[in-house]
């Protein structure tokens, strides 16, 4: 099991969603801050204590620009359904993790929802303002960052075939073996087709892929290790490029939003 994937769980409810009993330091859109959070932010994530309260007062501004915005309990469901699969684990191992790990399933839907209310806040109110990049800023993007855009030289693999997606499903979540055949693959990436090469990429080590329509029959990869390095060129790694890019501009716009969103806020200081 890859503890990455609880990796949210933990910021939003271990940090800045922890409600210990202290003194408050600031009450932000009606929010209180206490001291005992900042002191935890400073201590998690090694910031100092301006940007400890400065992360706690977006987290703040955050809740307020998005208490109107309403996340079904079926898209919470399919999410935590999606990072099963990406997992190859069950739901229901899902939640035996996070029961061994101290962690309740309403907490850990509660930082799903909150983390799908921020992707929908992000679409509704930030992404529309973003320019499309040039082909000159992606070059200029990839002349700066190249060490970003390293590809392993060969990726090793389980292959595992069957003829139905939901046999494929089924053998994913350990529910059955019968029809589902495997190989060892060792896949070199410099060959592979730009979509598969994305899902490997993406994919954790000791993890499955999203199950492939072939044709007449049904893949899912099971990563065993990525080995090698080799740089990528530009036309091969332009939609990596530009989706680095983008990424950039997203944090830049969330940051500008919430400066914005700060000079206008009802922020009082109750000690520093």
């Amino acid at each position: 099991m890859k503890q990455s994937i609880f990796l949210l769980l933990f910021i939003v409810t271990g940090i800045l969603h922890a409600k210990p009993v202290d003194a408050i330091a600031l009450i932000v859109e009606g929010e209180p801050v206490t001291t005992a959070e900042i002191r935890a932010v400073e201590q998690q994530t090694g910031t100092s204590h301006k940007e400890a309260v400065d992360l706690l007062i977006q987290d703040r501004l955050q809740k307020a620009a998005m208490k109107n915005i309403m996340v079904p309990e079926s898209d919470i469901d399919n999410e935590i359904d999606r990072i099963a699969k990406q997992n190859g684990i069950s739901v229901k191992k899902m939640q035996q993790v996070l029961k061994q790990q101290g962690t309740s399933w309403t907490k850990y839907r509660e930082a799903i929802r909150n983390g799908l209310k921020k992707r929908k806040f992000f679409q509704e109110k930030v992404a529309k303002t973003l320019p499309a990049p040039t082909e000159d800023e992606l070059k200029l993007y990839y002349q700066n960052h190249k060490a970003q855009f390293i590809l392993p030289s060969v990726i090793k693999a389980v292959e595992y075939t069957a003829p139905t997606k939901a046999k494929i499903e089924a053998f994913i979540h350990g529910k059955q073996h019968s029809g589902v055949h495997h190989k060892n693959v060792s896949k070199q990436t410099a060959h592979l087709n730009p979509a598969l090469l994305s899902m490997l990429m993406q994919t954790p080590n000791g993890a499955f892929t999203a199950p492939i329509n072939a044709g007449d029959h049904y893949v899912v990869y099971k990563v065993k290790t990525k080995e090698g390095r080799r740089e990528m060129p530009f036309e091969t790694a332009k939609n990596a490029v530009a989706a680095r890019w983008r990424q950039n501009q997203q944090q830049q716009a969330l940051k500008d939003y919430f400066k914005k969103m700060k000079t206008e806020a009802d922020i009082r200081i109750i000690r520093q």
